[in-house]
C-alpha cells in the first residue's frame, strides 16, 4: 500500500519530537515529506536532523497547497490547533492534532464540523488512551465488572512547575499566550481519562480555582471540582502545579466494589456480592460485602505518541477505528471550560456549557492578559490572528 505523506505545522518541542521518529521510518505505512515553521532557524535543524529530501516551508498554506502532503499533524500553540486544523482540512488533507483541541469548545465545535462535512481521518494526540492501565479500566468498566458507577475521585497534584519555568517565555501561564494555567496545559489528558473510561460526562459542576495561587501568575495553578452524573453518582478532580510532592490517584467506585490507579499499578477491590443485593439481604447490625482485593495484572507498555500516530495512519490507509477521534477532544475541553466558568461566574455550571458566556469572559481577561498589554494586542482574536501569521494560515 503506496506510503501516506505526512508533514507536521510546529517545530517545538513536540512537533520536532514526532518529526523525528517518522524521518526515522518508526511508522509503519508513513513517510515524513515536509515540515513547516514560522521560525527561519528552524531550517537549518530540520535539513540536519531530517535530511534534506524532507521539505521546509515558513508558511503553513504553502505546506497544505504543495501537493507534497496527504495528511498533517498539527503542533502549533493551543489557540491555533482549530484554525490550522480547519484549514488543513479545507485542502483535502488528514488531521492529527496535539492536545488540546483548543482553548474555548465553541472553536472547538467549529473544528468537529469542519472534520465531519470534509470525509478525512480526524484524531487528537490522546497518547494515554494506549496506556494498558487505562484501556483496562475502561474496559472493567464497560463489562460490567465494576457494576454500576456511584464515585470518582481523581487527585492529579504531581505536576510540579517552578517560578523559572514560567518565567521561561512570556506567553506561558497567561489568558492571552496559553488560555489558561494547569487545566489548559497539564491535565488534558487526565480530563480527556476521566470521561473516556468510565463512558460518561459529568451534567453539571461546581469548581473553585485558584489563579496565581501558588506563583505569580494570572492563570489557575490550583483547582477543586465537583461534579454529578445523570444516574446520581459524583466525581472529584483535584489539581495543582504548586505541591511537591505531589500525587497522582484515581479512584472509581461502583456497586461491585472499587478499583484505584496508583503508582503505575491497578487494584480492584472486588465485593462478592454486589452492594446493593447485600443491603436487601442482610439482617444484621454492622456488617459489609466480603471483599477481595485483586492486583489487576497489566500487560504492555502501550504505543504513546507513535501508538497514536500509528493508529491514524492505519485509520488512514485500512479504514480501521481510530482509538482517538478528533472529536472527541472537546469533552476535555468541556471539563475544564465547565471548571473555569463555575469559578467566574461563582456558581454552579450546567454540562454542555454555555459557550458563549464561556467565550465572552474568556475575552475580558485576555484584554487584561499580560502577555495581551506586551504584545500590542486589543483582544483574544488578535492574538489568535497573530499565531496565524506566525505559523502560517
Amino acid at each position: 500500500m503506496q506510503k501516506v505523506r505526512v508533514g507536521i505545522i510546529g517545530l517545538g518541542n513536540m512537533g520536532a519530537a514526532h518529526a523525528a521518529y517518522l524521518a526515522a521510518g518508526q511508522v509503519e505505512g508513513a513517510t515524513l515529506a515536509a515540515v513547516c515553521d514560522a521560525i527561519p532557524s528552524k531550517q537549518a535543524w530540520a535539513m540536519e536532523s531530517l535530511g534534506d529530501q524532507v521539505a521546509f516551508y515558513e508558511q503553513e498554506g504553502e505546506l497544505f497547497s504543495s501537493g507534497l502532503v496527504d495528511a498533517v499533524l498539527i503542533c502549533t500553540p493551543h489557540y491555533h490547533h482549530p484554525a490550522s486544523a480547519i484549514h488543513a482540512l479545507q485542502h483535502g488533507l488528514h488531521v492529527l492534532i496535539e492536545k488540546p483541541a483548543g482553548v474555548y469548545t465553541k472553536q472547538v465545535r467549529e473544528m468537529n464540523e469542519a472534520a465531519k462535512a470534509s470525509g478525512k481521518v480526524f484524531s487528537i494526540m490522546y497518547n494515554q488512551r494506549t496506556n494498558p492501565l487505562y484501556q483496562k479500566l475502561r474496559e472493567l468498566v464497560q463489562s460490567g465488572e465494576l457494576g454500576e458507577i456511584r464515585r470518582t475521585n481523581w487527585i492529579i497534584t504531581n505536576w510540579y512547575r517552578s517560578q523559572s519555568y514560567y518565567d521561561s517565555g512570556g506567553w506561558r501561564a497567561t489568558w492571552a499566550g496559553e488560555g489558561g494555567g494547569v487545566l489548559i496545559n497539564q491535565d488534558p489528558h487526565q480530563l480527556d481519562l476521566w470521561q473516556w473510561t468510565i463512558g460518561m460526562m459529568p451534567v453539571r459542576m461546581r469548581a473553585f480555582c485558584r489563579f496565581g495561587r501558588y506563583r505569580d501568575i494570572e492563570v489557575e495553578d490550583d483547582v477543586t471540582a465537583y461534579v454529578e452524573y445523570e444516574n446520581g453518582a459524583s466525581g472529584v478532580f483535584v489539581t495543582t502545579t504548586g505541591e511537591a510532592p505531589g500525587t497522582n490517584r484515581f479512584e472509581i467506585t461502583g456497586d461491585r466494589g472499587k478499583i484505584v490507579i496508583e503508582d503505575d499499578r491497578m487494584t480492584f477491590w472486588r465485593l462478592r456480592t454486589p452492594e446493593p443485593e447485600f443491603n436487601k439481604d442482610f439482617k444484621g447490625v454492622f456488617g459489609q460485602p466480603e471483599c477481595w482485593k485483586c492486583d489487576i495484572p497489566i500487560h504492555g507498555q502501550g504505543g504513546a505518541h507513535r501508538g497514536i500516530t500509528q493508529d491514524w495512519i492505519h485509520a488512514i490507509q485500512k479504514g480501521t477505528p481510530l482509538l482517538a477521534p478528533g472529536e472527541e477532544g472537546i469533552h476535555g475541553l468541556m471539563l475544564s471550560n465547565a471548571m473555569l466558568l463555575s469559578t467566574w461566574t461563582d456558581n454552579w455550571v450546567p454540562l454542555p456549557i454555555d459557550e458563549e458566556l464561556f467565550y465572552s469572559e474568556l475575552q475580558q481577561r485576555i484584554e487584561q492578559s499580560r502577555y495581551q498589554a506586551d504584545s500590542s494586542n486589543s483582544s483574544g482574536d488578535a492574538t489568535v490572528a497573530d499565531m496565524s501569521k506566525t505559523f502560517g494560515s
